[in-house]
C-alpha cells in the first residue's frame, strides 16, 4: 500500500518535529539494539519517516530493512514488539500521551527503482532525446 502524498501546506510544523523526534528515538532503540528480538538484533532496519496524526495520538512509521531482506519477518518483529516502542517513545520524548505506533513497509524505494527502470526504457529516452 503506498502512502498518501500530501503538500508540506497540509502538515504542520510541530507534527513535522514531533514525527522526526520520533523517528530518532525508534532509529536510536534500534541502532543499539536495545529490543530483545532476535530478529530485529539480526537484521539493519531504517526507519525512513514517522508522520503523525493531528491529533498525535498515532503515528504511522515507515520502515526498510537493509537491502530489503526479510521485509515481512522484521515487520512482525515490530509489531510484536510495538508496546516497548510506543513505551520508550513516550518516556524519552516527555509526551503526555504515547502515540500508537502503526508500523508499514516504505515502499518509496521500491517506487524510485520503477521510476528509474522505465527511464532507461530505450523507448522513453529516444521520446525525450526527440524533444531536444
Amino acid at each position: 500500500m503506498a502512502r498518501q502524498h500530501s503538500s508540506p501546506e497540509d502538515r504542520s510544523v510541530r507534527l513535522l518535529k514531533v514525527g522526526e523526534r520520533v523517528r530518532h528515538v525508534l532509529s536510536e532503540l534500534l541502532t543499539r539494539q536495545q529490543v530483545h528480538d532476535d530478529t530485529l538484533s539480526g537484521t539493519t532496519v531504517s526507519v525512513t519517516e514517522v508522520r503523525m496524526s493531528p491529533d498525535l495520538r498515532q503515528a504511522n512509521v515507515y520502515v526498510k530493512p537493509l537491502l530489503g531482506a526479510d521485509e515481512a519477518k522484521v515487520l512482525k518483529a515490530l509489531q510484536v514488539n510495538t508496546a516497548f516502542f510506543q513505551r520508550e517513545v513516550a518516556k524519552r520524548l516527555g509526551l503526555k500521551n504515547a502515540a500508537k505506533l502503526q508500523f508499514r513497509a516504505d515502499e518509496t524505494f521500491d517506487e524510485a527503482t520503477r521510476i528509474d527502470r522505465l527511464l532507461d526504457d530505450p523507448r522513453v529516452k529516444r521520446d525525450i532525446s526527440d524533444e531536444d
